[in-house]
């Protein structure tokens, strides 16, 4: 069958592109003042801190929407604050983070640019982050790491390896892409989380789905060096999981990346766990969401086929995967990480 070529797109820059979102307007202060505190925040504020007190694991994993509305700034400060111990988010999370930090503005207007033919084909965007998982692929780096490296260190370096390959050596030539250092800065840096979890030395993991995102779009997309940079951040995030026993995990707008990758990283660990006769049971679940949470969660009966409930995956599967404890909290994505922040430096 024959394949789609994505060498004849017309790519535009990113300067020419409407955006709905400037990372300078709606970056949020993590000081800004809070108006009223739901009581189970505090309670998950103070077993974040105990969890952290004792070296145990807190993830915090999201979805994009956390990102578009310019949280990044309070997820820095956690991070430099040492609140948090994991960050994973899906490919949309990570590109919207490196636009920002890259030209400070990201989020175009699907409907008006699909009409045209342009939705998603934005040169820098395709270029970069394509160029960074090769490069990251190359020196057995994970999805997130690259990305993160190349906003911190403004630069990307194309290792000679990538040309023994004639298959990528022909896509990277065909681009105009030789060996060696390419600078790309980023003047917004300072609003990045990919960058914050880079200065940190916090792990910070990308868990995509492939297709879904713009930069496979573009032709230096190459299937290889993204997913391997993808598995190694499975594995690190695995490898997070299996060390939750005492530990907080946080989802947060992420209603399918989230709940799939930690069921079947919970599983993995537990195997090896019991192997070494040891439990990984005794960690706390926070589920944020705007989606209605009627089901009584509490209970260990799960919603029948006939109720929504039962198709709200983020909650369904926390809630089976044997937590000491599952919160759902239904609360704009703002409100709750403010209130989160607030609680974490009262009861510090």
């Amino acid at each position: 069958m024959k394949l789609f070529d994505r060498t004849k797109i017309n790519f535009s820059s990113l300067a020419l592109r409407n955006n709905k979102t400037s990372i300078e307007e709606i970056a949020i202060n993590p000081d800004f003042p809070i108006k009223k505190l739901d009581n189970r925040v505090r309670e998950i504020a103070k077993e974040i801190i105990n969890s952290r007190k004792n070296n145990k694991q807190v993830i915090v994993t999201f979805g994009a929407h956390l990102i578009k509305n310019g949280l990044g700034p309070l997820l820095k400060r956690m991070v430099e604050e040492g609140y948090i111990s994991h960050l994973a988010t899906n490919g949309a999370g990570s590109i919207h983070d490196w636009e920002f930090a890259f030209q400070g503005m990201t989020e175009e207007d699907v409907r008006e640019y699909i009409k045209k033919g342009q939705f998603g084909l934005w040169e820098e965007t395709g270029k970069y982050i394509n160029l960074a998982l090769i490069s990251g692929a190359l020196r057995e780096k994970g999805y997130g790491e690259s990305i993160c490296e190349m906003i911190h260190k403004d630069r990307l370096i194309i290792p000679n390896e990538g040309y023994t390959n004639l298959k990528l050596a022909k896509k990277l030539r065909e681009q105009n892409i030789e060996p060696g250092e390419i600078e790309i800065t980023h003047p917004f840096k300072e609003y990045s989380v990919q960058n914050a979890a880079f200065s940190n030395n916090i792990p910070f993991t990308v868990h995509p789905g492939f297709g879904y995102d713009i930069i496979y779009s573009h032709p230096l997309s190459d299937g290889a060096s993204i997913g391997e940079a993808a598995e190694i951040d499975f594995l690190k995030f695995g490898n997070s999981v299996s060390e939750l026993e005492g530990g907080v995990y946080m989802s947060i707008g992420s209603a399918i990346m989230s709940p799939m990758i930690f069921e079947k990283s919970l599983s993995m660990a537990r195997n090896i766990a019991n192997q070494e006769k040891r439990g990984i049971k005794n960690f706390t679940i926070v589920v944020n969401d705007i989606q209605k949470g009627e089901w009584k969660w509490k209970t260990d009966i799960e919603p029948p086929k006939n109720n929504p409930a039962y198709y709200l995956r983020f909650c369904k599967t926390f809630n089976r995967v044997g937590a000491k404890e599952m919160y759902y909290i239904e609360m704009d994505n703002k409100d709750f990480l403010l209130q989160l922040y607030h609680c974490l430096k009262n009861e510090r």
